[in-house]
């Protein structure tokens, strides 16, 4: 058996990679959308349909990962590697996008606009919201990273 790379499919690093990837997700879902109108802004709408997607792809994947680091046998096919290191890049990309442009405007709302657009409290969640989505974007493109360093030894 070949060594295993920290991180890529199938390992205990993998798993909370995943589980932290969802749960700043799911933080940055639960500050953009409990009590704030965020449907107004198309960045923030962005950013809710793309953790959206994180979530479940993130969860589903954790499951798979807890249940090779139970059973022992890491699953190393090749269409199944190649298919996660896909998925995670775009994810990747389209989160890092998500939160970017949820920073941005979130930034322009408190130093441009000041209290117009948003009080204290509702700009500092956005704010938030931006953060948590950046933390998940961090973690997701290790996942990514390790999920495609270990794809050529499976050639």
């Amino acid at each position: 058996m070949e060594d295993e790379i920290p991180g890529s499919i199938g390992t205990s690093a993998s798993l909370a990679l995943r589980l932290g990837q969802a749960v700043f997700s799911v933080a940055s879902l639960l500050f953009m959308c409990v009590g704030v109108e965020f449907y107004a802004y198309t960045s923030f709408c962005f950013l809710v349909t793309i953790k959206g997607l994180t979530i479940p792809w993130s969860l589903t994947l954790a499951m798979v990962d807890a249940f090779s680091v139970f059973v022992k046998r890491p699953s190393r096919q090749v269409q199944i590697i190649f298919i996660i290191v896909i998925g995670d890049w775009v994810l990747s990309f389209l989160s890092l996008a998500a939160a970017c442009s949820t920073a941005s405007v979130a930034d322009f709302m408190i130093t441009e606009a000041g209290s117009f657009f948003c009080g204290n409290k509702l700009c500092s969640r956005y704010q938030l919201s931006a953060a948590m989505a950046f933390l998940s974007w961090c973690l997701s493109l290790g996942s990514a990273l390790f999920n495609l360093w270990i794809l050529p030894s499976l050639y």
